[in-house]
C-alpha cells in the first residue's frame, strides 16, 4: 500500500519484509567499503526511507548491520525502507581500538556514512530485488540508539567542535527531514563523568541549539548511564530540552538504556528486558515519523493517546 496518503494510520497487520545484506557501497577514503542491510516491505510504492544508526555497545554484532532487528523489522513491515550501515566503530571491524584518529567512536565517519547512503540510493535500488522505483527520496528520516542517537542529532543539525583542532563541525544533512533519538547522549561540560570527558571528548562539544529538524527524543527514567554522566537519567532528555521546536519527548517509566530490548531479540546487554516496552517504542517511533513525513496524518496523536491513556501507562509525552 502506498505510504503517501494522510489517513489515520495506526498500523494493522504487518507486511512481509524482504531483507538483503550485505549491500556493499564504495567509500573512497574510508578504511573499508560501507556495508548496509536493506529491509523493505514486499509491496507498496512511494516508500519513505529510514536510516538506522546502531549504538556503540559491548556486544559483537549488535553494533552492526545485524543489530536492532526489533526496530528494523517492525518499521519495514509498516512501510519504511530501512537502511542499516555498519559504522567503523562496530565490534565486527578492527578499528574501535586502533590508532585511527577518530577511534573509538568515529563520530564524523558515522554521519558521513549516512550521507554516502543517500548519495548511492541508485546503487541500493539496483542491488535489492524488486526495490527499483519504489523509494520516495523526498521522505527521509533517521533513527539512532545510544551513540546512534548522537549520530542522528548531528545529522538533524546539532553542531560539534572537533576536539583535535578546535574547528566547528557542521554535519547536518538537509535531505533528512525528521528523526528519532533513543537513549542519546546529552550535554557536555559538568554533566559528563570523568571517564567520558577523557575517553570521549567529542561529547563535551555538542550544541543542540542548532538541531532545528523535527525529532522525537525517547529516554528511560532509570537510564542513569553513570559511566558517561553524573547528571542522572535526565541527561538523555537534553536533546529535547536544549534544542528548538518542533520536538517531542517520551519518558519511559522504569526503562534503562536498552529501552526494553530495542537493540536485538534477547540480547545479553539488555538490562531491562520488557517486550511491552519495546512494542511501545516501535509504535511511537513509527507514528512520530509517519506524521512528521506526512503532515496531517493522525498516527502520532493516536500513538500518544494509546501510551498515556492506558490504565498503567508505560510513559509520558511532552512536546514543544
Amino acid at each position: 500500500m502506498s505510504q503517501s496518503n494522510t489517513a489515520a494510520s495506526i498500523p494493522g497487520a504487518p507486511t512481509p519484509v524482504l531483507s538483503v545484506s550485505p549491500v556493499v557501497l564504495p567509500a573512497p577514503g574510508r578504511a573499508v567499503d560501507l556495508q548496509v542491510r536493506v529491509s523493505a516491505p514486499v509491496t507498496g510504492r512511494e516508500l519513505p526511507i529510514l536510516l538506522l544508526s546502531h549504538g556503540h555497545g559491548p556486544s559483537n554484532h549488535v553494533s552492526s548491520l545485524n543489530g536492532y532487528a526489533p526496530l528494523a523489522n517492525y518499521l519495514a513491515a509498516h512501510g519504511f525502507v530501512v537502511i542499516q550501515p555498519t559504522h567503523l566503530d562496530s565490534k565486527t571491524l578492527p578499528f574501535r581500538d586502533s590508532d585511527h584518529p577518530e577511534a573509538p567512536l568515529f563520530w564524523r565517519s558515522r554521519a558521513e556514512d549516512m550521507k554516502r547512503i543517500l548519495d548511492q540510493l541508485d546503487a541500493i535500488e539496483g542491488a535489492v530485488v524488486t526495490l527499483a522505483g519504489r523509494l520516495d527520496r523526498r521522505k527521509v528520516a533517521v533513527l539512532g540508539h545510544s551513540m546512534g542517537g548522537h549520530t542522528a542529532s548531528v545529522l538533524l543539525g546539532a553542531r560539534l567542535t572537533d576536539p583535535g583542532d578546535g574547528t566547528e563541525v557542521h554535519l547536518a544533512e538537509p535531505r533528512i527531514k525528521a528523526g528519532v533519538l533513543l537513549a542519546a547522549p546529552g550535554r557536555g561540560g559538568d554533566a559528563l563523568s570523568e571517564f567520558a570527558a577523557k575517553k570521549y571528548p567529542i561529547f563535551s562539544t555538542i550544541d543542540f541549539s542548532t538541531m532545528t529538524a523535527p525529532a522525537l527524543v525517547v529516554a528511560g527514567d532509570k537510564d542513569a548511564s553513570p559511566h558517561l554522566t553524573v547528571a542522572g537519567p535526565g541527561w538523555h532528555a537534553d536533546p529535547y530540552f536544549l534544542s528548538p521546536s518542533p520536538k517531542s519527548l517520551v519518558t519511559l517509566f522504569d526503562a534503562e538504556h536498552g529501552l526494553g530490548g530495542v537493540s536485538g531479540y534477547d540480547v545479553a546487554e539488555t538490562t531491562d528486558e520488557n517486550p511491552e516496552r519495546v512494542a511501545a517504542v516501535q509504535l511511537l517511533a513509527w507514528a512520530y515519523l509517519r506524521t512528521a513525513l506526512y503532515p496531517g496524518d493522525s498516527a502520532w496523536q493516536e500513538a500518544q493517546n494509546a501510551l498515556t491513556g492506558a490504565a498503567n501507562p508505560l510513559g509520558r509525552v511532552e512536546s514543544k
